[in-house]
């Protein structure tokens, strides 16, 4: 664990820079400042409280707006003299009410959009709402989602023999599918990662 007497402060006003990255999508969120009691409070509350500069005191992240900064973990720099916080953010972290304090260009990599999606079918899957497509595979089982995923991955093979337009289409119905049956076996692309890092040998 993070130990606050172990980094180093600004001889100057005692703040250490911390920057705000989204655990999930790893979107820079804001930077803010912290002396050591902010650090003690942040590891204390698990959510996320800076030393105002202009209000000379702890600040809490939405402490006013309820948009707090859930700490996943905290790590120093190679200098000890920054700070990286990982957290969940609830809500919007600018007060502009856009995701990230560093919003001029539009952050999306694919794999932010991946993450929502996965949030998504695994809701789905707890509350089964009617109507939905998702809804019906989950309540069908493990053996339809995975003959559906089989469906999808002939169908795949199939369009590659065809045109970049069909493979795209198709490939993209075998992902959806693919991560409906790794949710309702309570699985996670994360996990696929895992594995494909265990077994990459870098040359």
């Amino acid at each position: 664990m993070l130990n606050p007497d172990d980094i180093v402060y600004n001889p100057a006003d005692g703040l250490v820079p911390a920057v705000i990255q989204d655990a999930k999508t790893r979107q820079v969120l804001m930077l803010g400042y912290m002396n050591s009691e902010a650090v003690r409070a942040t590891l204390d509350s698990g959510k996320v409280t800076f030393f105002s500069r202009s209000k000379k005191r702890l600040w809490m992240k939405g402490e006013t707006s309820g948009n707090v900064l859930n700490v996943v973990r905290i790590q120093k720099d190679c200098d000890s003299d920054a700070l990286l916080v990982e957290a969940d953010p609830v809500g919007p972290t600018c007060h502009t009410g856009e995701t990230s304090c560093f919003h001029e260009h539009a952050y999306d990599d694919g794999l932010v959009f991946l993450n929502e999606l996965q949030e998504l079918l695994h809701e789905r899957k707890e509350k089964l709402p009617e109507g939905s497509y998702t809804s019906k595979m989950f309540r069908a089982g493990r053996d339809k989602l995975a003959q559906k995923v089989g469906e999808e991955a002939v169908e795949t093979v199939i369009a590659a023999k065809n045109s970049h337009e069909e493979l795209t289409y198709e490939a993209a119905d075998l992902l959806f599918h693919l991560m409906m049956l790794l949710i309702g076996e309570g699985m996670k692309l994360e996990d696929l990662v895992a594995e494909l890092k265990k077994r990459h040998k870098p040359d």
